[in-house]
């Protein structure tokens, strides 16, 4: 008998708000000393009331958006009471009636549409670290602002999974409302699994997989999910609905609580909030704000970057940013919309779409963004380099050094990476590529000159021979020659049709 898994994730999102969600506290505790960004209201002290962050609402607006949801004009807050010891008040404040971003959906890059069921505001609990014989509390995470996605149980694979939830922190980071930090935690995936008989009406028992904080470790828990629950129905055995954990290093979950019973957490109105009421004019507002998407980018560049390389480049919304101002150029060398000449040496068929002639910006963009895949991203340090790129203006001097002839395929490379180079910075492609002397020679003159004088060379006699008798391939060792006495300055395509004219 076949199964079919069913998948629904609810992911939560910490927003990067300069302050916390209901206190004037530094929102970012990455690197901060434990229990250093905590006030009395975190504390839970008395008589300490909670303020609501308005930028946390801003950006919920934006996020919601993200992901094509309708935004509710009313949204009110809850408690959620529960004890436990990283919540000092008791309770969680949320909201659990009434949330702030309605019914949407996330489109995969394979067009796949996963529904959004809703998304909340809510604080964030602190962090427990557990050692043999004690647990230390650390608050700064307290009353983080949380958005809490809960899609519907629209996947059925591993690798969906793997997709929405890359999807979702592209949609999270391009609206700029999270720092987007998988490793400090501010994005969590829960994944919810279920199987059952292949054309069955109804989903089978699900576990839950919390915790999950890389895209890798959601797809790897979601597919081991789905075989352990195979086999067990397999063998005649029932799927214990139950909370279980996941362990990165052995692959393997393993049951943590059951939840067959449901929780009461006594869900009330929170007294100290009152409810929020947004105009259309103000969700509006909001909304504009949001920069191009994944969805736009793909779009723009359909046709002209391979999918897949795009996929890869589509990770970085700061270069995606500048390949889209350097695909709008008007001044200069770009922006006419004319055929551009084949560009030297940097746009391989592995990654460009090779349908018909590329305009100028086509030209422009398949060259940086190769650049960007096979040159940069190869880098050890390049994670460092991404957060401060380059200007449009210094990728489009170096592509028309680069299409001009003026720089090799290696030199063009060589000087992209020196535009990173803080000890370089702002001086531009051309005045590097002088610096460090790699701009190509292509005075057809002085070329010429060059040429006679390997020619004239001994050593060169039995190959100029060759040559002429037929064999072809002699070329490269005499063009070989000719760049040696030009100290590599000269530009081999034009070195070799002065010497297959010469030797003609």
């Amino acid at each position: 008998m076949k199964y079919t898994p069913t998948i629904g994730i609810e992911c939560h999102v910490q927003l990067c708000t300069k302050t916390k969600l209901f206190s004037e506290v530094d929102n970012d505790a990455r690197g901060k000393e434990p229990n250093s960004c905590v006030s009395p209201v975190d504390y839970a002290m008395p008589g300490m009331l909670p303020r609501l962050n308005g930028e946390a609402i801003k950006f919920a607006i934006r996020a919601g958006r993200a992901m094509n949801c309708e935004i509710n004009a009313y949204s009110r807050f809850d408690r959620k009471h529960y004890f436990y010891p990283d919540s000092p008040k008791g309770y969680q404040i949320s909201q659990f009636y009434h949330p702030i971003i309605g019914a949407g959906y996330v489109e995969l890059p394979s067009s796949t549409k996963v529904r959004i069921e809703h998304a909340h505001l809510e604080g964030d609990a602190g962090k427990l670290t557990h050692f043999d014989t004690y647990s230390l509390v650390d608050l700064n995470r307290v009353d983080t602002p949380l958005i809490e996605i809960v899609s519907m149980p629209d996947i059925h694979s591993s690798k969906d999974v793997h997709d929405y939830c890359k999807e979702l922190w592209r949609l999270m980071c391009y609206a700029g409302v999270t720092y987007g930090d998988l490793y400090n935690g501010n994005m969590r995936f829960d994944v919810n699994v279920s199987v059952a008989p292949e054309g069955s009406s109804e989903s089978g028992t699900r576990a839950e997989v919390k915790n999950l904080n890389s895209f890798r470790s959601a797809e790897r828990a979601a597919e081991y999910e789905i075989k352990r629950q195979t086999k067990l129905l397999e063998k005649g055995e029932k799927v214990v609905q139950e909370t279980r954990g996941w362990n990165d290093a052995t692959g393997v979950t393993t049951g943590q609580r059951s939840k067959e019973e449901a929780k009461d957490y006594r869900y009330m109105p929170e007294p100290d909030i009152p409810p929020i009421h947004l105009s259309s004019e103000f969700i509006d507002e909001e909304s504009a704000k949001l920069p191009l998407m994944p969805a736009d980018y793909r779009k723009l560049f359909d046709g002209v970057i391979k999918s897949d390389i795009l996929e890869v480049l589509l990770d970085y919304p700061q270069l995606m940013n500048s390949l889209r101002e350097l695909s709008t150029r008007e001044d200069g060398f770009l922006g006419d919309g004319s055929l551009a000449p084949v560009v030297t040496g940097l746009a391989p068929s592995s990654s460009v779409v090779t349908s018909g002639s590329p305009s100028k910006a086509s030209s422009l963009v398949l060259l940086i963004s190769n650049l960007f895949a096979s040159v940069l991203l190869a880098e050890e340090k390049s994670a460092e380099y991404l957060n401060d790129l380059p200007t449009a203006a210094e990728l489009n001097e170096l592509a028309e050094m680069n299409i001009k002839k003026e720089l090799s395929s290696t030199a063009t490379k060589e000087v992209f990476l020196r535009l990173f180079d803080p000890q370089m910075k702002g001086r531009g492609a051309k005045q590097i590529a002088k610096e460090l002397g790699l701009i190509q020679e292509n005075d057809l003159g002085a070329l010429e000159k060059i040429v006679d004088a390997v020619l004239a060379k001994p050593e060169t006699q039995k190959a100029q021979a060759d040559f002429k008798a037929g064999e072809e391939k002699v070329i490269g060792f005499l063009v070989g020659q000719v760049m040696k006495e030009s100290k590599g300055k000269a530009n081999p395509s034009a070195v070799q049709d002065i010497l297959r004219k010469k030797l003609a």
